[in-house]
């Protein structure tokens, strides 16, 4: 391996050499076309008796031309030299960084004022950087947390499954196990349908399975879906729509309702209220899904949509931190837009999208 990686960093050496022979040579190649066409151009005009130059060298005045000429390479040579240096300093240092980043470091940064041949160039590589360093540490927060909340209710079935397999329960207890047991086998599902969704829309360019369908309804059946939870928390649902028709993907746009209505349950306290409405604008719906729990702070709304983020970790073991992207996701496919709005104890999730698509 390091004998692999030697041989890599030679040729990588090789290369840059190689890059800076090309470059001297270009400029080599400028300065020589450059410099004697003028001098030729002076040459005829003295020949030609266009140009009278008096000269006290003892020579003719082709020859000292000639002459100029060939010093003035030289010298242009020797400043060339030194003046392509700053421009390829500047791209090995972005070459170095633009490496150092595919090696997985994310905390690599141009330093801006050493690279001011390159410094719109230098400034996207920090923003570049920036945000993979994010992603990656969302990432590594998301797999770590999802491996944890994944082996609970593995662990949890393994232990309840036992205890069934010994025997010696009574009937409410064998009841209680096997609710546990279904429960944390949906806790699985929802899980594992989450992590499938996000990868699959995020691979999805174009909407495929257009359908007309009844807006109204669909939202009234995911409520429906949802019952258990909300009745749980002993939640009251207002729902204020008419009947509204539209063409989109029925399947995916049940996935935003779905993960909305899901994250309002979530989120609202205790015999609290949710509230599902639909506003016409035009040739275009909003849908609000809104809740009376806790305010999102400006930072984190500005960071919601992205996955694998959590703003409230306290509730990070009801969920993985991908829904929100699906919904976001979904309606980007649809052309439409999704936001929040939150402050005095009251969320809005709101969802514009067209009639049709």
């Amino acid at each position: 391996m390091k004998k692999h990686r030697r041989r890599w960093k030679n040729r990588r050496q090789e290369q840059r050499g190689t890059l800076t022979a090309l470059f001297s040579a270009i400029i080599f190649l400028i300065l020589t076309v450059t410099i004697l066409l003028v001098g030729m151009a002076v040459a005829i005009l003295v020949h030609t008796g266009t140009l009278h130059l008096t000269f006290h060298t003892g020579l003719p005045a082709v020859l000292f031309v000639a002459g100029l000429a060939g010093g003035s390479i030289l010298m242009g040579t020797i400043v060339g030299s030194f003046i392509d240096r700053a421009p390829l300093r500047a791209l090995n240092k972005t070459i170095d960084g633009i490496n150092k980043l595919a090696r997985g470091n994310y905390e690599t940064r141009l330093q801006v004022s050493e690279l001011p041949a390159l410094g719109e160039l230098a400034e996207s590589f920090n923003t570049l950087a920036a945000e993979l360093q994010n992603t990656e540490m969302l990432r590594s927060d998301f797999v770590n947390n999802f491996s944890h909340e994944f082996k609970t209710p593995i662990v949890s079935i393994q232990g309840f499954a036992k205890l069934l397999q010994k025997g010696n329960l009574t009937p409410e207890q064998q009841r209680e196990y096997l609710d546990i047991i279904v429960a944390e086998s949906g806790r699985l599902a929802d899980m594992a349908t989450n992590v499938l969704s996000l990868t699959r829309v995020e691979n999805q360019e174009i909407l495929t399975d257009v359908t007309a369908f009844n807006l109204s309804e669909q939202l009234r059946n995911c409520v429906l879906l949802l019952e258990k939870k909300w009745t749980a928390k002993n939640l009251d649902v207002m729902i204020d729509l008419e009947v509204y028709t539209i063409r989109a993907s029925e399947a995916l746009r049940k996935e935003v309702w779905i993960n909305l209505l899901d994250n309002a349950i979530k989120f609202s306290p205790q015999n609290g209220e949710i509230a599902v409405q639909i506003q016409p604008d035009g040739e275009k719906l909003t849908v609000s899904v809104t809740n009376y729990g806790p305010d999102i702070p400006l930072e984190d709304q500005n960071r919601i949509f992205n996955k694998f983020y959590q703003g409230d970790t306290s509730h990070s073991g009801e969920g993985t931190g991908v829904g929100l992207a699906v919904a976001k996701r979904v309606t980007d496919l649809h052309q439409g837009r999704i936001e929040v709005s939150s402050g005095g104890g009251k969320t809005v999730f709101s969802v514009t999208l067209p009639k049709s698509v």
